[in-house]
């Protein structure tokens, strides 16, 4: 489903939740000075046309995947898109993306360890009609990650949120 253009309200709301997706709408309400169920009625919008998903992040280092690596593939000519449709299915993946450059299209995937990593590349990613080749990219340590982007023309800085840190996301290194 396709949503409309976005007002103002619809922004500030977006914003808010990046930073904060548990805050309760009569807060969010009394943020913005608007009702709490016009607050409910639009996240539910929000949430029914695609433009809005509200999950909780976990570290997966903390718990119990061991390998996250970014796939590289090229694929055969014209069939990025059905490729795409495969790998979004796949259970370990948590990106998939068309690219333009050196790779047709680049994946993010979350491992248990080695040898399920081994089994969905070799048995699972490299049997979907279209793939050429891979090149895969462990990930040793995440520096930043982070999904609260800015709204356009919303200035989350102004927004009365909570501190998520000074490096504007979450750090999955472990204190040394």
């Amino acid at each position: 489903m396709i949503a409309g253009p976005l007002d103002d309200i619809d922004r500030r709301i977006i914003a808010i939740l990046q930073a904060d997706g548990r805050r309760a709408y009569s807060q969010i309400a009394e943020d913005l000075g608007i009702p709490a169920s016009s607050v409910r009625y639009r996240v539910q919008r929000l949430e029914d046309t695609g433009v809005l998903q509200i999950v909780g992040i976990a570290n997966p280092l903390t718990i119990g995947f061991d390998r996250l690596a970014m796939i590289g593939m090229r694929v055969r000519p014209g069939s990025a898109h059905e490729v795409c449709r495969a790998l979004r299915e796949l259970p370990e993946t948590s990106y998939v993306v068309m690219t333009a450059g050196q790779y047709d299209i680049m994946v993010e995937v979350i491992c248990r360890d080695t040898d399920h990593f081994t089994d969905l590349l070799n048995r699972r990613m490299h049997l979907i009609d279209g793939v050429v080749s891979t090149d895969s990219f462990f990930v040793l340590e995440v520096h930043k990650l982070a999904y609260g982007w800015g709204v356009g023309g919303v200035e989350t800085g102004l927004l009365d949120v909570p501190d998520v840190g000074s490096n504007g996301g979450m750090d999955q290194r472990a204190p040394r």
